[in-house]
């Protein structure tokens, strides 16, 4: 059994921790330099500063005090557009061990409580066990094509699911 702990709201570091489990992630396998780094930070921060316990989910998983782990719903609009899933994230020393499986969990409850009707998330290809766990949870690609949302040229995935 895994000493971890799933906390909601933001803690003192989590902001920067965040950040830098994606740009190191990106940057080693992917080649993602400081563009993504700062479209992160920046959209993490935005997020964070009118972030509503109501309508948003912000989660990080602590093993033994260390964040090493994360996921969001930004539900701004979730009424009109659906709940968007955002900065998932497990640290590579962590991966493939049921984490991501339980934030994701976490994040889709919470949905589910908050009578959200889609949850959507943009990906790309060649995260194959990102979309593996988006596709137990239903998610789905409805649409791909190149594009540099990123910071460098990907092939972009859109998945969404339709709640119950």
């Amino acid at each position: 059994m895994l000493n971890m702990e799933i906390v909601k709201g933001c803690i003192p570091g989590s902001i920067g921790r965040i950040v830098e489990l994606h740009s190191s992630y990106y940057s080693r396998h992917w080649g993602f330099g400081s563009f993504f780094e700062r479209k992160i930070a920046t959209e993490l921060t935005e997020f964070i500063s009118r972030y509503d316990d109501n309508r948003d989910g912000f989660w990080t998983v602590s093993m033994g005090g260390h964040i090493e782990g994360s996921i969001t719903i930004d539900g701004i609009d979730a009424k009109d557009n659906g709940a968007l899933l955002r900065w998932f994230i497990v640290s590579e020393p962590w991966q493939g061990k049921g984490i991501g499986k339980q934030l994701i969990n976490t994040a889709m409850e919470f949905c589910r409580n908050k009578g959200y009707k889609r949850v959507y998330l943009w990906s790309f290809a060649g995260l194959d066990a990102a979309s593996n766990l988006y596709r137990q949870f239903g998610l789905q690609i409805i649409e791909q094509h190149l594009g540099t949302m990123w910071g460098t040229q990907v092939n972009e995935q859109l998945f969404e699911v339709w709640l119950k």
